[in-house]
């Protein structure tokens, strides 16, 4: 993953540009809507970006990076991270340019969905209404909505229409426009200064197997042109949102389907946040950090030992990305990630501390995710406020014996004074003193457990570069 300071540098200069007049009224979305999904860092960027352009303007002068960090009271990589979650809402576009060695950039601020658009998007209004409960949403609604104004049947519309107020010019009227008809348009590398429409959060199409999916409702008999580019789009999201694969996209499809073999956007909509609902007890999704929060990095120097490598790599990857270089870069099973789904919204574990989780339990357990022995670890985790790596890695090695009778059970019926063989591979950051307690005693033993070590260590060479 690319650092923070190979893209950004206090002494890089920046322009702030504007796609359109933002308005007083945009403070307000932003306040109300877009700030408890982006967070308060975020907004005070946006906000001072919008700041620094003169009023009516489209253009700022140029700074320095160093100036806005000032400004903000903050580092340079919550600035960057802060101007990436901008980007990924649909807030801002970067642009950057490198001329002898020197680079510029141009932060292109982009107005806000309007309360409309929001409410409607069917992707940012589900995150809202996650993140703030159904009361703080329905209050936002009022606030955001009026009275309709009355309905035409008692009132009687008498507007006049423009030809029955101006007349039609003259022919050379209209012939002295002809001639002058160049000086209407904006001079060269100009443009009008005015309101563009804000674009909504759209998910990358190609994210989707749609071949997949289109194998499947073949065989159902829908007609390939049900999906159009506006349906493909809505899927993509919808996709993202729930984390639906191409065979349940199938079935939420299908029941979406009119009586003209078209899809209908609202029943598309509706079907999929139901299906999420009842595989997730009633809960909807949330908008949370895909790595690390930056707030709880430990590992901010370049790495230089084989340990600080895996602590850089365990808080810049996000959980489903640690899953899968677990795997070999094979996608990990629904179950696995519904695991830690759970852990992660109800434990609230952070991602970071969730990869040392799964780290120390594929190992322990002989790559076998089991839900009750992770639920128990992350409620421990939980209770102990674990907040990084380097602290679950701690609390792993001094409860390890601990740890290891939870995974073994307690066997009931039978009792037993014989002492208990321990034949668990352990993660390569416990010191060497953990590693001797857990050798098996018994030479047979203790070769099967070298070569299962080794071969899982074989797994894990992809995220130890």
């Amino acid at each position: 993953m690319v650092q923070h300071w190979q893209e950004l540098v206090p002494i890089d200069r920046y322009i702030v540009a504007a796609n359109g007049l933002l308005h007083e009224y945009d403070r307000k979305v932003l306040t109300f809507l877009y700030q408890p999904l982006i967070g308060s860092v975020c907004f005070s960027l946006y906000m001072t970006l919008w700041a620094e352009l003169e009023e009516n303007r489209l253009w700022s002068e140029s700074s320095t990076h160093h100036l806005l960090m000032n400004l903000l009271g903050l580092n340079l990589r919550d600035i960057y991270e802060a101007r990436l979650k901008l980007e990924g809402i649909g807030l801002l576009k970067t642009f950057v340019k490198t001329d002898e060695g020197e680079r510029s950039f141009i932060y292109e601020l982009h107005p806000p969905l309007n309360p409309e658009q929001f409410f409607l998007d069917g992707m940012l209004n589900i995150y809202l209404y996650r993140k703030i409960g159904k009361n703080h949403f329905a209050r936002l609604k009022r606030f955001f909505s009026d009275q309709q104004k009355p309905k035409e049947i008692e009132f009687i519309d008498v507007t006049r229409a423009f030809q029955d107020v101006f007349e039609s010019a003259t022919p050379g009227s209209l012939q002295y426009l002809q001639d002058i008809s160049g000086e209407f348009e904006a001079n060269v590398n100009q443009q009008f200064i005015g309101r563009k429409d804000p674009q909504s959060v759209q998910i990358n199409t190609n994210t989707f197997d749609f071949d997949l999916l289109m194998a499947g409702l073949n065989e159902s008999l829908v007609p390939k042109k049900a999906l159009t580019p506006k349906i493909k789009e809505v899927v993509s999201n919808l996709a993202f949102l729930y984390t639906i694969d191409p065979i349940q996209m199938k079935n939420i499809i299908l029941g979406a389907i009119n009586e003209n073999s078209e899809i209908d956007i609202d029943e598309l909509r509706k079907g999929a946040r139901d299906w999420y609902q009842y595989v997730n007890y009633d809960q909807l999704p949330n908008l949370i950090e895909r790595t690390q929060p930056s707030k709880h990095q430990v590992q901010l120097t370049e790495p230089k030992t084989q340990e600080e490598k895996l602590v850089r790599y365990l808080e810049t990857t996000s959980p489903l990305q640690f899953l899968k270089d677990l795997s070999g870069g094979g996608e990990p099973s629904r179950s696995d990630i519904q695991i830690v789904e759970d852990v992660m919204f109800k434990q609230k574990l952070l991602p970071g501390v969730i990869n040392v989780l799964i780290h120390f339990v594929m190992l322990r357990t002989d790559m076998k995710f089991t839900k009750g022995y992770v639920e128990k670890l992350a409620g421990h985790w939980a209770r102990k406020q674990v907040k990084t790596v380097k602290e679950a890695m701690d609390l792993a090695k001094k409860e390890h014996n601990t740890y290891v009778g939870w995974g073994d059970g307690k066997k009931t019926g039978k009792s037993t004074k014989q002492k208990p063989i321990r034949t668990e591979v352990l993660p390569d950051w416990f010191d060497e003193n953990s590693k001797e307690a857990v050798k098996d005693t018994t030479n047979g033993t203790n070769s099967e457990l070298e070569a299962k070590k080794r071969a899982i260590e074989e797994k894990l060479k992809a995220f130890r570069k």
